[in-house]
Parts: C-alpha cells; structure tokens; sequence
C-alpha cells in the first residue's frame, strides 16, 4: 500500500525544501556549513532509525537528543537566528510597502539629501585611498545601531569629507574604531563592532574588514572599509564583503542601497 500524496503534501515539502536551502545559505556565508550537514546527516538517519526500521532502543535514544536539539541549536545559531529574522522584518523586503512609499513620500527631497551625503562619504573614501588612510564606516538603514553607537565618542555632526577625514587621521584619538552614520549625520566615532567569525575570510584582511563583515552579519547596514596597507575600498552588506572597488562603483552601490532609508 502506497503513501497518498496530495497537493497539501507536496506544498509542505516545497515550503520544507525552501526552509532548508535558506538555511543553508545562512550558514554558508558564515562559514558553518559544515555543521549543516552534520544536523542534516543526524536526522537523516534518526528518521530511518525511528521511522523506517523502527528500532526502539535506539529511537528512544535518538528521541531523546531530538528533544533537547531545539533548544542546543538555538544556543548554537543565535547570532544566525536573529540575523535571519532580522531580514525578515526588515521593510526593504516589503515589496508593497516600498512602492507605497515611492507614491506617497517626497522622493525628490530625500534623493536631494540622500545625494549630498554620499557624495560627501564617497569624495572622503576617495581622498583616504589616496593617502592609504585606514577606515572604517557604518551607514544604518533599518536598524539605528545605538548599542554600538554608545560604544564610541558620540559626534552629531553633518556629513562632510573633510570631517571624515580628519577623525581618521592617523594621529587623530578618535581613528581607531568604526564610525556609523545614521539620520542624515555621523552619529559617533571609535566605536567598537562584533567581528565575523566567518572562517572564508581571506587572511589578508585585518581587524577593520572582520569588523564591517560582523556588523553586516547582525543589522541590516552598510559597512565601508579603506585599508591602511593597500588603499582600496570595500563594502559589506548581508554579510558578504566586495573588494578593491573604485569610487564611481562605491557611489552607484550607496545610490541603489541607501534608496528609502531615509532615517
């Protein structure tokens, strides 16, 4: 006698094998795929053990490491967890909500503001590649970043190049540390990020790229980075870091990300 299969059926497999590659892209980015297919590999076989040749001792042994899984898994993966319902919540997924807003919101003064911003970020990063300035930039979207904020010297100042500059200075108190920009203005500077534990990172890059790849990990903003030893200037968004790109790419990648978060 066969197993009836309906549409029901199939749809839960489908939502199933979505949940899973979800998951496993998650985890890949962070460098534990590995332990996905270790979870994987384990009820695999607690299924065939319990299920399909029904051994007792054995299930029972499995049922209960199941039991207590869950609650392992959500020690193991916090930081995953949170980050995966954190882009669920974000409202840059909400499809409607962004063409509502592009009807309804005054897109032409915050594209106005929006613009002038990132020139001034982008003429700085430029100006810091020349002179191989090491930096470190936060730009915040949805999440507001205050815990990490508190960490640093609060500045409140307006977006400008020679600003940003000079708090990177090599001499200057406040260049080490990451600065986060966020309502129109740099909020604070020599504050103090989470650093990726992502085992791909290549070993070249230092403590300032870790740093803009972890505050990726656990928000939703964009992390800017210009390295002391070489010059060139990355980005981080999503958890995922894109090297040596000149400033033109980095102005037209702010101009497309930054678009709606107007905060």
């Amino acid at each position: 006698m066969g197993f009836p299969i309906g549409i029901k059926d199939i749809i839960d497999i489908f939502l199933v094998a979505i949940l899973l590659y979800q998951m496993f892209k998650l985890l890949k980015r962070t460098g534990a795929v590995n332990v996905f297919f270790g979870i994987m590999a384990f009820l695999i076989c607690w299924i065939l053990v319990s299920y399909v040749f029904k051994m007792e001792l054995l299930g029972s042994i499995f049922d209960r490491v199941i039991s207590v899984g869950a609650f392992a898994l959500i020690v193991l993966f916090q930081d995953e967890i949170r980050r995966f319902f954190s882009r669920i919540g974000s409202k840059k997924n909400w499809k409607l909500f962004n063409f509502l807003k592009k009807i309804f919101g005054n897109t032409s003064v915050e594209a106005e503001i929006t613009d002038h911003r990132i020139v001034q970020l982008v003429l700085a990063c430029r100006n810091m590649a020349k002179s191989n300035t090491g930096s470190l930039i936060v730009l915040t979207r949805e999440n507001d970043l205050e815990f990490y904020a508190q960490t640093g010297e609060q500045i409140n100042a307006t977006v400008s190049s020679r600003l940003i500059e000079n708090i990177f200075f090599k001499n200057s108190p406040l260049h080490d540390g990451a600065m986060i920009i966020t309502k129109r203005s740099i909020k604070a500077a020599a504050c103090i990020l989470p650093i990726s534990k992502n085992q791909s990172i290549p070993k070249r890059l230092g403590l300032r790229h870790r740093a803009a790849l972890g505050v990726t990990e656990h928000s939703d903003a964009i992390a800017i980075v210009v390295s002391e030893e070489s010059g060139h200037i990355s980005w981080a968004i999503n958890g995922q870091l894109t090297l040596n790109v000149k400033p033109e790419q980095l102005e037209h990648f702010l101009s497309q990300e930054m678009s709606g978060f107007q905060n």
